[in-house]
Formats: structure tokens, sequence, C-alpha cells
């Protein structure tokens, strides 16, 4: 029978009165950390980013779960490689279960069971995370094994949902990794999640500390930092939804794009010789991937998944609407786009897709690869292509990037002329964006199928 730990007053302003200085040294850290993080945030889909069902038996009721939520269904995963320890998995978790509390970054939250037995952790206890404000965040063990635990939200939790914290070890590391499928517990909670973005960075700095604490724990460290996955599903995709205004605004936007032409002349073929228009070419290397045709699950096939739901550009400067049971060729999208400061919408229109195989240098290569070209009123002229290579004699897997643009002579002239004076360079960085999420994506994708297939 479980224990029951009550938190007294006098204890939770004990633990209250470290959070103002707490924040402080907890911001001053997190600008001066030293660890690289590479964060990478992308569109997700339902059902394939759904939360894992709970055991059988577990109790429902108590539990605040993500049909409970509001806003979209974030589902992040923290990982990060640990080198240099002699632990195995599960001696690293019997270390962690046993004292909870000692991975949290203590000078700014810490970790509080409140039913259950002193010292381990099984199915059944409770514990609550201490932040400040309305940080706190009562949770429940809900399953837990040798290698890993997962927790469930509770009333009164900032979100709702699931979070797993588990390791796995390969020939020579530990792999330390931390997923949660969790949606704001409530409209506040929300604004302060994915429009103000400030429980967003509180929770990354969280989750960033127990990563290290871990590799600490394990008297390891870490090799190429943390990768944070984040996969969002919008509230208009998840079961039951009926929709927001917005998004049945953007659906109809999307269904308008079919009137519109491209606003540029490409009767011609060679448009792009001409002058005044900028021709760019880059090539990024891919994971390798073994001799022959791309083969399914490899890096070939994972980058083009990323490509086909247009994954490459970052949500935090291009968001894509579009029929997602519309066929890739052919098929209209808005684009919003944050530039300088502004947010502009822009629709482009997918060209044929194609995959061939071309000989180049007497060398057999796979291509994949569509384009798009821009519609009236964008404040650019040109076209987009994206391919992917792959060397069949060698393995070797490549992103290319072409494009060929200029800035729109007709359309809004405010827009125009912002673009003239400003675009190119926003134009080269998120070329540059693009490729190398098309490499970060790829390998992310590629280590969270090796993990699943691990476990």
């Amino acid at each position: 029978m479980g224990t029951t730990h009550p938190q007294t007053l006098r204890r939770r302003w004990t633990t209250a009165a470290r959070w103002p200085l707490g924040v402080a040294v907890a911001a001053w850290r997190y600008l001066w950390t030293v660890t690289p993080v590479h964060r990478w945030e992308m569109s997700g889909e339902w059902p394939a980013d759904a939360p894992p069902s709970l055991p059988t038996g577990t109790d429902l009721s108590e539990l605040q779960r993500f049909e409970d939520g509001v806003g979209p269904l974030m589902h992040r995963i923290y990982r990060t490689r640990i080198v240099g320890s002699a632990s195995t998995p599960e001696q690293l978790m019997a270390r962690m279960t046993e004292n909870l509390d000692g991975v949290a970054p203590s000078e700014f939250a810490t970790f509080q069971k409140v039913e259950g037995e002193k010292g381990g952790l099984d199915e059944g206890n409770r514990y609550v995370v201490r932040m400040p404000g309305p940080w706190d965040g009562p949770v429940r063990v809900v399953a837990a094994d040798a290698t890993s635990f997962r927790l469930a939200t509770l009333p009164g939790h900032l979100e709702a949902g699931q979070i797993e914290f588990r390791v796995r070890s390969d020939y020579r590391s530990l792999w330390f990794e931390i997923e949660s499928w969790a949606r704001s517990g409530d409209r506040v909670s929300d604004l302060l999640y994915s429009r103000l973005r400030v429980s967003k960075e509180v929770q990354l700095h969280m989750w960033s500390s127990v990563l290290r604490r871990v590799a600490d724990l394990a008297s390891g460290r870490m090799e190429d930092g943390l990768v944070i996955t984040t996969r969002v599903v919008a509230a208009d995709a998840l079961p039951g939804a009926r929709g927001n205004r917005r998004s049945r605004r953007s659906r109809a936007e999307v269904a308008a794009l079919g009137d519109r032409r491209v606003n540029f002349d490409d009767t011609k073929g060679a448009f792009g010789s001409k002058p005044g228009w900028n021709l760019d070419d880059m090539v990024e290397p891919l994971p390798h991937e073994r001799p022959g045709p791309p083969a399914e699950g490899e890096s070939w096939q994972v980058a083009r998944e990323v490509m086909d739901s247009y994954q490459l550009a970052d949500p935090a400067v291009v968001t894509a609407f579009y029929d997602r049971d519309a066929p890739l060729s052919g098929r209209d999208m808005l684009l919003r786009i944050r530039f300088a400061g502004l947010r502009l919408k822009v629709a482009v229109r997918v060209g044929d897709t194609y995959e061939e195989t071309r000989e180049i240098d007497g060398r057999a290569v796979q291509v994949f690869g569509w384009s798009y070209s821009t519609l009236e009123g964008h404040f650019e002229e040109g076209r987009m292509h994206y391919e992917l290579w792959k060397w069949q004699e060698s393995g070797d897997v490549e992103f290319h990037l072409k494009a060929i643009s200029r800035p729109a002579r007709r359309g809004p002239l405010l827009l125009r002329t912002g673009f003239r004076l400003l675009g190119r360079t926003h134009q080269l960085r998120f070329y540059r964006q693009v490729c190398r999420r098309a490499k970060r994506l790829t390998e992310a994708q590629l280590e969270t199928q090796r993990a699943a297939a691990a476990r």
C-alpha cells in the first residue's frame, strides 16, 4: 500500500522561496550554456503523432488526457547520446528513479513524490513538479519497467497528455530520451505556450537540464549535444475537432487558389537566362546508405517523406496550408511568410513530380524531385526545384536545391519594394536553412526509427 507525503504549507513556501533567485540563475545558465542544442520543428499528422495507449486497467477518470487540453498537440523528443559511461541502461534508470528530484534543475524546479513508498518508482506513484508561478505539475506513473517509465498528467497540470523517459544502449554509448505528447491544459497555458512562447522556453530549459544531469549521473559526457524535435499537430486536425475560424478561412483561401496563374512568363522555357534573374544551386550531403537502389526506411526514402510533407521550411519562417487529400503534383499551397517583421500571405503551385535514374559521368543516380512556381500576388517571380539524389554505386545521398527568381514586377508596391531592398539576403538565408533542415530532419527521423526498433 502506498504512502502519502503531505505537501505542507511550510514545505511549499520553502520551495517557492527559491524561485526568484532560481529563475535568475536558471536564465543566466541558459544564456551561457556551452551544450549544443539542435532544435527542429515540423508539422505533425494524426494518428502518426498520437500519444501511446494507456495500459489496460488505468483509471482514466482522474487523468488529464490530451482530449481535455486546448490548442495543438505537441509531440516532442529530447535526445542525447552519453559516452564514457560504464553504466548499463538498467543501472542508470535505477539510480534516476531512486531519487527523481536528483536530476531536476533544483534552482528552478523540484520533483516531489506525494504518493508512494519512498525510494524507487512504481506504477501508481504520484509526483508534483513544483515550478514558478502557476507551473505546478501533478502527474502519476502509468507505466514503468527496468529502462523506462511514463507519466500522465493530472487535473491542474499546465499540460494535458503523457511523457516518457527511457534509456537504451548501443555498442559504445547510452541513449537517453524524453518523449512527450501533450496539449496545453487550458486557454491561459495555450496563450503562454503557443502564442507568447514563455512556457515553451521554460519547458525547453527544464528538460535540457534534466538530460545534462542524467549524463552526470551516468558519469559520462554528452556527445553532439542535445537534439530536440517537435511535431505539431494542428488543433483542427485532431479527432473530434470542428476547426476554428482561422482554419476555415485558410481552407477557403486554398480552395480559391485554382483561379490564379503563375506570375511570370514560363512559355519560353529558358526564362531564367534573361538578365535580372538570380540562379541558385545548392547541394547538401545526407546520411549515407548502402549502395544500390534506395531502400525502404533508409536515408533517401526518409528524406523523400520530409519533402512530400513540405517539412523543409522552418515553421517559424514559413507555414504552408494546402489540401492534404490533394496529390503532390499540381498542389496549390498558401504560404504564410514572416519577413522583416511582417506576416505575408503568398501562393505557389507544385509542378509535376518525377522519379528517374540518370547517368552522369558513367555513374547511375536515382533522382526524385518536384518544383513549385510563384502565383499572382507573390513578391517574387520564379521557380524552385527540390531534388533527392542517390548515387547507386557508392550509396551517397544528396539534397539539391535549385532556384530561379527575381523580384516580382506586379503586385503590391510596398511588398515588391521591400523585397528588392531586403529580400535577397533573407532569400539566401532561407535556402541555406532548407538545406540544413533536409539533413537534420533526415538524421532525426532515422534515429527515431532506430530507437523505435530497439524498444
